[in-house]
């Protein structure tokens, strides 16, 4: 890519914070479910957080206790509101996966970051204060009202950073949540960070690295 955009946008939880709903799960239900019945049940946890964002916006802590009951009831677990409370509670606190506060931040000296994120207000400036990178702007679902893969969000950033599709370059790990939704808005420029979450999907276009560590050469820097 030899491109050189006005902004990069991120997906910032699975792509540059260590999104770890699946330990979570696993901390509070490591003990009682075999191994199989835990992977089952990380993978429709994984599912119905999707589904619950897919309709009118809501907190995301609604999010996280609808998704994790409907996945306690699929798999005979009984479900307790205060784990569903204790894992959203993690959430601020988890940091980047370890590629990324030195790409970033080698990126960032050349080109304004900004975040679209699927996060509270109130959640995501602790996770983005842990990148090790300033950032231009930090757009939430909570201020666009709706999450991704609903388009209005995207559609509300680029207004608000005062630019069209072609002029940014979005990075995400994620077809489902980010990367479908930019290539059907004519986003043409689209990194994806392989982290393992989804297979290649090469109809979608994109220039494909193996973590932010190498985003800087993508851009000649």
């Amino acid at each position: 890519m030899t491109f050189r955009p006005k902004f990069i946008t991120f997906d910032c939880y699975g792509t540059l914070t260590n999104f770890d709903m699946a330990g979570a799960a696993r901390r509070i239900y490591g003990d009682t479910l075999s191994e199989p019945a835990m992977v089952q049940f990380i993978k429709n946890f994984a599912a119905y957080r999707l589904d619950e964002i897919l309709g009118a916006w809501k907190p995301y802590g609604e999010v996280v206790h609808n998704s994790l009951e409907r996945t306690c009831k699929a798999n005979g677990v009984p479900f307790r509101p205060e784990d569903a409370q204790r894992v959203y509670d993690e959430v601020p606190t988890w940091g980047p996966h370890p590629d990324v506060p030195a790409g970033l931040a080698k990126v960032a000296r050349e080109i304004p970051l900004v975040i679209l994120s699927n996060a509270m207000n109130c959640q995501i400036m602790s996770n983005v204060e842990k990148l090790g990178a300033p950032f231009h702007m930090v757009i939430t679902a909570e201020e666009t009202g709706s999450y991704k893969p609903q388009m209005n969000g995207f559609e509300y950033m680029l207004d608000k950073l005062g630019c069209g599709p072609k002029d940014i370059c979005h990075v995400s790990s994620s077809f489902r949540y980010d990367l479908m939704t930019a290539h059907d808005l004519g986003i043409d420029n689209k990194i994806w960070v392989n982290r393992g979450h989804e297979p290649a999907n090469p109809y979608y276009g994109y220039t494909e690295i193996a973590d932010i560590g190498g985003l800087p050469g993508v851009f000649g820097l």
